[in-house]
């Protein structure tokens, strides 16, 4: 019988593509290899004739995306002798960098606005061994804080202004890919600091350039309405949204987003809050897929986009999903309408309660 090799991770996958040598320390938790998931009960909700992918981040170690641009920054700063990192963070990248920085056996400082991170992902940042610090203000003003102690203290930055972590997060449009054999016609992303759509659009570039595939999809970039930058043509000093992974009113790759929404003929639009919470409900209850609000985002848009028609029918649709929904339960239970029956312990409570609720 036939054994494939253990799958090490994303860097030993793509190495000949990404800056490391041969003998550099690989800092990996077995990230990436992502499923691509189609989806087969909402397309049918939405009537339309498209085909919609799903690209379900939230199974990477820590939980998001932030894994595949975390193992490339922390193996650089390894190989180059750094013994800490720091990160500004709404919750993600905290989680991310605590967790590979306990890897490599280096401290890791997280920057976290007080009161504003969703409790699943502290709770990482804290067991992994983190020192966290909250901070009496947004993100952006922690985001302002890491660059400035990053001129005066010896550590290293793990945002991403640093340019290995899109060197590892492009390897998320590779297995796109390499498992659709060419590109979708549009890649639909969630945008807060803009580095993943970035990373994307310079994954497929890569393949396309040294032409592994023919063709690169539309960039369609989706932001929460109270978060907003990219539609309101310039920065939001005070963002306000139940997605707080992409609760940033000054994304710190502004320029290069704008770059992507350019070269591919995409766009950028907006979503409520309310818009957001049904998709994520929708994309649980309908296709068993539990993400947070914020990944929720992607799909939310393109269900605006295809109704509307800018997404036409006959579309191949991706949407990222960047983290999985543990990493917000209070959100998540708020808004479930499932159930929670309290029955004494007999066969004939337990039966009814059961034919009771039956579904159709």
């Amino acid at each position: 019988m036939p054994f494939r090799p253990r799958y090490t991770g994303l860097i030993d996958k793509y190495r000949d593509r990404l800056p490391v040598r041969d003998d550099t320390r690989i800092i990996s938790l077995g990230e990436g290899n992502t499923p691509l998931i189609r989806l087969s009960n909402i397309p049918r909700i939405l009537g339309k004739e498209v085909d919609i992918y799903v690209k379900y981040e939230g199974l990477n170690p820590t939980g998001s995306f932030k894994d595949r641009g975390m193992t490339m920054a922390v193996t650089k700063a390894v190989e180059e002798g750094s013994k800490a990192i720091i990160c500004a963070s709404t919750g993600n990248t905290s989680a991310a960098a605590a967790a590979y920085a306990s890897r490599a056996g280096i401290t890791a400082f997280v920057l976290i606005p007080e009161g504003k991170i969703a409790l699943g992902k502290l709770a990482q940042a804290m067991m992994h061994g983190a020192v966290v610090i909250q901070i009496r203000g947004n993100f952006d003003a922690g985001m302002e804080l890491v660059k400035q102690v990053g001129k005066e203290a010896p550590v290293t930055i793990v945002n991403s202004i640093n340019p290995y972590r899109l060197q590892g997060q492009k390897t998320a449009a590779f297995e796109i890919l390499e498992e659709l054999g060419g590109a979708p016609d549009f890649h639909c992303i969630p945008v807060g600091n803009a580095g993943n759509i970035t990373a994307h659009w310079m994954g497929y570039s890569e393949y396309h350039e040294h032409g592994i595939v023919n063709d690169r999809p539309r960039m369609v970039g989706y932001q929460a309405a109270g978060s907003a930058p990219f539609m309101r043509g310039k920065m939001v000093d005070n963002p306000d949204t139940v997605a707080t992974a992409i609760r940033i009113g000054h994304p710190q790759s502004w320029d290069k987003a704008w770059v992507v929404q350019k070269e591919s003929n995409g766009w950028f639009d907006e979503c409520t809050d309310a818009e957001i919470l049904a998709a994520q409900k929708l994309l649980a209850e309908r296709e068993g897929v539990f993400c947070e609000p914020a990944s929720a985002t992607s799909l939310a848009g393109a269900i605006k986009d295809i109704a509307s028609g800018k997404i036409p029918a006959g579309s191949k649709i991706v949407c990222t999903l960047t983290g999985h929904g543990l990493k917000d339960p209070d959100t998540a239970i708020k808004q479930s309408t499932s159930p929670m029956l309290t029955v004494d312990a007999t066969l004939s409570e337990v039966k009814a309660a059961i034919l009771n609720n039956m579904a159709d």
